[in-house]
Protein backbone atom coordinates (compact mmCIF):
# COMPACT_ATOMS: atom_id res chain seq x y z
CA UNK A 1 0.00 0.00 0.00
CA UNK A 2 1.25 2.94 -1.12
CA UNK A 3 2.14 5.76 2.00
CA UNK A 4 0.08 9.17 1.92
CA UNK A 5 3.36 10.48 3.37
CA UNK A 6 5.90 9.79 0.36
CA UNK A 7 3.05 10.66 -2.02
CA UNK A 8 3.10 13.98 -0.48
CA UNK A 9 7.12 14.62 -1.01
CA UNK A 10 6.83 13.31 -4.67
CA UNK A 11 3.87 15.76 -5.31
CA UNK A 12 6.49 18.11 -3.96
CA UNK A 13 8.83 17.43 -5.52
CA UNK A 14 7.27 17.39 -8.70
CA UNK A 15 5.60 20.92 -8.43
CA UNK A 16 8.89 22.61 -7.52
CA UNK A 17 11.66 20.56 -9.58
CA UNK A 18 13.72 20.28 -6.25
CA UNK A 19 14.60 18.26 -3.17
CA UNK A 20 15.81 21.28 -1.46
CA UNK A 21 12.41 23.30 -2.40
CA UNK A 22 10.00 20.31 -1.44
CA UNK A 23 12.27 20.17 1.55
CA UNK A 24 11.48 24.11 2.72
CA UNK A 25 7.38 23.44 1.66
CA UNK A 26 6.96 20.54 4.00
CA UNK A 27 9.59 21.84 6.68
CA UNK A 28 11.41 18.23 6.69
CA UNK A 29 15.45 17.90 5.99
CA UNK A 30 16.43 17.27 2.13
CA UNK A 31 18.14 14.14 3.84
CA UNK A 32 14.25 13.31 5.06
CA UNK A 33 12.88 14.16 1.63
CA UNK A 34 16.00 11.84 -0.32
CA UNK A 35 15.09 8.90 2.44
CA UNK A 36 11.05 8.92 1.39
CA UNK A 37 11.61 9.13 -1.99
CA UNK A 38 14.08 6.20 -1.70
CA UNK A 39 11.39 4.27 0.04
CA UNK A 40 8.68 4.88 -2.33
CA UNK A 41 11.22 3.68 -5.32
CA UNK A 42 11.71 0.62 -3.38
CA UNK A 43 7.64 0.31 -2.35
CA UNK A 44 6.58 0.68 -5.99
CA UNK A 45 9.81 -1.11 -7.59
CA UNK A 46 10.06 2.06 -9.99
CA UNK A 47 12.81 4.29 -10.59
CA UNK A 48 10.52 7.58 -9.90
CA UNK A 49 13.67 9.92 -10.42
CA UNK A 50 16.51 11.00 -12.10
CA UNK A 51 19.82 13.14 -12.41
CA UNK A 52 19.44 16.25 -15.03
CA UNK A 53 22.56 18.28 -14.37
CA UNK A 54 22.96 19.45 -11.02
CA UNK A 55 18.99 19.24 -10.35
CA UNK A 56 16.39 16.01 -10.90
CA UNK A 57 13.81 14.90 -12.97
CA UNK A 58 10.75 12.52 -12.79
CA UNK A 59 10.82 9.69 -14.90
CA UNK A 60 7.98 8.97 -16.97
CA UNK A 61 7.02 6.69 -14.08
CA UNK A 62 7.51 9.28 -11.49
CA UNK A 63 5.53 11.87 -13.39
CA UNK A 64 2.76 8.87 -13.71
CA UNK A 65 2.37 8.68 -10.02
CA UNK A 66 3.05 12.28 -9.06
CA UNK A 67 0.19 13.00 -11.32
CA UNK A 68 -1.85 10.56 -9.38
CA UNK A 69 -0.57 11.36 -5.96
CA UNK A 70 -1.83 15.38 -6.60
CA UNK A 71 -5.18 13.97 -7.34
CA UNK A 72 -4.89 11.63 -3.83
CA UNK A 73 -3.82 14.31 -1.80
CA UNK A 74 -6.27 16.58 -3.02
CA UNK A 75 -9.31 13.73 -2.30
CA UNK A 76 -7.43 13.78 0.87
CA UNK A 77 -7.63 17.17 1.73
CA UNK A 78 -10.94 18.03 0.79
CA UNK A 79 -12.19 15.26 2.91
CA UNK A 80 -10.46 16.63 5.50
CA UNK A 81 -11.83 19.87 5.33
CA UNK A 82 -15.39 18.79 4.68
CA UNK A 83 -15.27 16.84 7.84
CA UNK A 84 -13.52 19.93 10.09
CA UNK A 85 -16.51 22.45 8.48
CA UNK A 86 -18.78 19.31 10.11
CA UNK A 87 -17.78 19.44 13.61
CA UNK A 88 -17.01 22.09 13.76
CA UNK A 89 -20.39 23.57 14.27
CA UNK A 90 -20.56 20.51 16.85
CA UNK A 91 -17.52 20.18 18.48
CA UNK A 92 -15.04 23.22 17.08
CA UNK A 93 -13.17 26.12 18.97
CA UNK A 94 -13.54 29.64 17.26
CA UNK A 95 -10.92 31.99 18.66
CA UNK A 96 -11.91 35.98 18.54
CA UNK A 97 -10.33 38.98 19.09
CA UNK A 98 -12.15 42.45 20.03
CA UNK A 99 -12.17 45.80 21.37
CA UNK A 100 -13.82 45.85 25.21
CA UNK A 101 -16.98 47.75 24.03
CA UNK A 102 -17.63 45.17 21.93
CA UNK A 103 -16.45 42.28 23.88
CA UNK A 104 -18.81 43.57 26.72
CA UNK A 105 -21.54 43.91 24.36
CA UNK A 106 -22.50 42.73 20.91
CA UNK A 107 -20.27 39.10 22.36
CA UNK A 108 -21.83 37.90 25.20
CA UNK A 109 -25.51 37.69 23.45
CA UNK A 110 -23.41 36.42 19.97
CA UNK A 111 -22.03 33.86 21.83
CA UNK A 112 -25.83 32.88 23.77
CA UNK A 113 -27.20 32.11 20.70
CA UNK A 114 -24.44 30.60 18.71
CA UNK A 115 -24.73 28.33 22.41
CA UNK A 116 -28.70 27.63 21.73
CA UNK A 117 -28.06 26.71 17.90
CA UNK A 118 -24.66 24.87 18.63
CA UNK A 119 -24.29 23.77 22.14
CA UNK A 120 -20.73 21.92 21.01
CA UNK A 121 -18.91 25.35 19.78
CA UNK A 122 -16.83 26.92 21.95
CA UNK A 123 -15.78 30.35 21.50
CA UNK A 124 -12.78 32.07 23.11
CA UNK A 125 -11.83 35.80 23.17
CA UNK A 126 -9.50 38.40 24.05
CA UNK A 127 -9.36 41.81 24.41
CA UNK A 128 -7.45 43.69 21.51
CA UNK A 129 -7.51 47.40 20.08
CA UNK A 130 -7.90 46.82 16.37
CA UNK A 131 -4.40 46.80 15.16
CA UNK A 132 -3.31 44.37 17.60
CA UNK A 133 -6.62 42.17 16.90
CA UNK A 134 -5.81 42.51 13.02
CA UNK A 135 -2.32 41.22 14.03
CA UNK A 136 -3.79 38.29 15.61
CA UNK A 137 -5.68 37.34 12.51
CA UNK A 138 -3.33 37.44 10.42
CA UNK A 139 -1.20 35.65 12.03
CA UNK A 140 -3.44 32.73 12.80
CA UNK A 141 -4.04 33.34 16.58
CA UNK A 142 -7.88 34.45 16.20
CA UNK A 143 -10.14 33.63 13.44
CA UNK A 144 -12.89 36.34 13.73
CA UNK A 145 -11.91 40.04 14.78
CA UNK A 146 -14.17 42.90 15.67
CA UNK A 147 -12.84 45.97 14.70
CA UNK A 148 -13.85 49.99 14.86
CA UNK A 149 -12.47 52.36 12.41
CA UNK A 150 -13.69 56.02 11.99
CA UNK A 151 -12.06 56.92 8.40
CA UNK A 152 -13.81 54.74 5.66
CA UNK A 153 -10.44 55.41 3.75
CA UNK A 154 -8.06 53.60 5.98
CA UNK A 155 -6.86 50.41 4.38
CA UNK A 156 -7.02 46.96 6.39
CA UNK A 157 -3.77 44.50 5.82
CA UNK A 158 -4.18 42.51 2.51
CA UNK A 159 -6.27 38.93 2.68
CA UNK A 160 -8.57 40.70 5.57
CA UNK A 161 -12.14 40.91 4.59
CA UNK A 162 -14.89 42.95 6.34
CA UNK A 163 -18.07 42.30 7.54
CA UNK A 164 -19.93 46.04 8.30
CA UNK A 165 -22.06 45.41 11.91
CA UNK A 166 -23.04 48.45 12.99
CA UNK A 167 -22.28 52.50 12.36
CA UNK A 168 -21.79 53.34 16.60
CA UNK A 169 -23.07 56.69 17.38
CA UNK A 170 -20.53 59.29 20.02
CA UNK A 171 -21.86 60.72 22.88
CA UNK A 172 -20.80 63.51 24.65
CA UNK A 173 -20.23 62.48 28.70
CA UNK A 174 -20.41 65.14 31.32
CA UNK A 175 -21.70 64.77 35.62
CA UNK A 176 -24.01 68.08 34.12
CA UNK A 177 -25.79 68.67 31.59
CA UNK A 178 -23.70 70.90 28.66
CA UNK A 179 -24.91 72.76 25.78
CA UNK A 180 -22.55 70.61 23.37
CA UNK A 181 -18.87 70.05 22.63
CA UNK A 182 -18.32 74.34 22.27
CA UNK A 183 -19.90 74.61 25.51
CA UNK A 184 -16.82 72.77 27.00
CA UNK A 185 -13.46 73.85 25.30
CA UNK A 186 -12.37 75.01 28.49
CA UNK A 187 -13.01 71.97 30.40
CA UNK A 188 -10.13 68.78 30.88
CA UNK A 189 -10.48 65.95 28.59
CA UNK A 190 -9.66 62.10 28.77
CA UNK A 191 -8.41 60.40 25.63
CA UNK A 192 -7.95 56.34 24.79
CA UNK A 193 -6.52 54.75 22.01
CA UNK A 194 -4.70 56.81 19.24
CA UNK A 195 -7.53 55.93 16.86
CA UNK A 196 -10.14 57.48 19.88
CA UNK A 197 -7.62 60.26 20.58
CA UNK A 198 -7.54 61.10 16.81
CA UNK A 199 -11.65 60.90 17.15
CA UNK A 200 -12.09 63.41 19.56
CA UNK A 201 -9.10 65.92 18.57
CA UNK A 202 -11.63 66.09 15.37
CA UNK A 203 -14.60 66.55 16.81
CA UNK A 204 -13.09 69.15 19.04
CA UNK A 205 -11.20 70.74 16.27
CA UNK A 206 -15.07 71.09 14.33
CA UNK A 207 -16.57 72.91 17.23
CA UNK A 208 -13.40 75.10 16.78
CA UNK A 209 -11.17 74.05 19.92
CA UNK A 210 -7.96 72.13 20.74
CA UNK A 211 -9.38 69.93 24.23
CA UNK A 212 -6.93 70.13 27.22
CA UNK A 213 -6.11 66.28 27.86
CA UNK A 214 -5.34 65.67 31.31
CA UNK A 215 -6.39 62.07 31.52
CA UNK A 216 -5.62 59.06 29.24
CA UNK A 217 -7.37 55.42 29.66
CA UNK A 218 -9.14 53.42 27.49
CA UNK A 219 -10.91 51.38 30.44
CA UNK A 220 -15.05 52.50 30.04
CA UNK A 221 -15.56 52.32 33.72
CA UNK A 222 -12.47 54.33 34.68
CA UNK A 223 -13.62 57.04 32.35
CA UNK A 224 -17.24 56.96 33.52
CA UNK A 225 -15.69 57.35 37.25
CA UNK A 226 -13.86 60.35 36.51
CA UNK A 227 -16.93 62.09 34.40
CA UNK A 228 -19.17 61.40 37.55
CA UNK A 229 -16.55 62.58 40.24
CA UNK A 230 -16.58 66.07 37.75
CA UNK A 231 -12.82 65.40 37.47
CA UNK A 232 -13.36 66.03 33.44
CA UNK A 233 -15.37 65.58 30.28
CA UNK A 234 -15.09 62.52 27.49
CA UNK A 235 -16.74 61.53 24.26
CA UNK A 236 -17.56 57.92 24.29
CA UNK A 237 -19.03 55.27 21.56
CA UNK A 238 -22.85 53.78 22.61
CA UNK A 239 -21.49 50.68 22.39
CA UNK A 240 -19.32 51.44 25.53
CA UNK A 241 -22.26 52.98 27.10
CA UNK A 242 -24.21 49.70 26.40
CA UNK A 243 -22.28 47.76 28.02
CA UNK A 244 -21.36 50.16 31.30
CA UNK A 245 -23.33 53.40 32.29
CA UNK A 246 -22.37 54.85 35.71
CA UNK A 247 -24.46 56.71 37.28
CA UNK A 248 -24.09 60.43 37.50
CA UNK A 249 -22.89 60.39 34.15
CA UNK A 250 -25.12 62.19 31.53
CA UNK A 251 -24.45 61.32 27.88
CA UNK A 252 -25.73 63.30 24.96
CA UNK A 253 -25.34 62.15 21.59
CA UNK A 254 -23.24 63.83 19.56
CA UNK A 255 -24.41 64.12 16.04
CA UNK A 256 -21.77 62.71 12.79
CA UNK A 257 -18.72 61.05 13.05
CA UNK A 258 -19.94 57.45 14.22
CA UNK A 259 -17.38 54.70 13.92
CA UNK A 260 -17.99 52.22 12.00
CA UNK A 261 -17.90 48.66 13.38
CA UNK A 262 -16.71 45.69 11.62
CA UNK A 263 -16.15 41.77 11.86
CA UNK A 264 -12.76 40.50 10.03
CA UNK A 265 -12.02 37.09 8.77
CA UNK A 266 -8.40 36.23 7.25
CA UNK A 267 -8.14 34.41 3.92
CA UNK A 268 -10.62 33.72 0.66
CA UNK A 269 -14.18 33.01 0.97
CA UNK A 270 -16.04 31.39 1.94
CA UNK A 271 -15.58 31.09 5.91
CA UNK A 272 -15.49 27.93 7.65
CA UNK A 273 -18.89 27.00 8.49
CA UNK A 274 -18.11 27.52 12.44
CA UNK A 275 -16.49 31.10 11.74
CA UNK A 276 -19.45 31.66 9.39
CA UNK A 277 -22.16 31.36 12.04
CA UNK A 278 -20.20 33.38 14.60
CA UNK A 279 -19.95 36.49 12.16
CA UNK A 280 -24.20 35.90 11.49
CA UNK A 281 -24.20 35.76 14.90
CA UNK A 282 -22.15 38.96 15.70
CA UNK A 283 -24.84 40.43 12.76
CA UNK A 284 -27.76 39.64 14.64
CA UNK A 285 -26.81 40.85 18.01
CA UNK A 286 -25.03 43.59 16.39
CA UNK A 287 -29.15 44.70 14.23
CA UNK A 288 -30.90 44.46 17.39
CA UNK A 289 -28.42 47.06 19.29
Amino acid sequence: MLDVTRLRVLDAVARHGSVTAAARELAYSQPSVSHHLSRLEAETGAQLLQRAGRGIRLTQAGQLLADRAAEIIGRIDAADAELSAHVGLTAGRVRLAGFASAIGSLVPRAVASLARDHPGLEIGSTDAHPPEALELLRTGKVEVAIIFRYDDAEEEPAGVRLRHLLDDPMYLLSHRRTRGLASLSDATWIAGCPRCRGHLLALCDAAGFEPRIGYESDDMVLIQALVAAGLCVATLPGLALRAHHADGVIARKLPGLPRRVYAATYGDPPDPPAVAALVGALAEAAATT
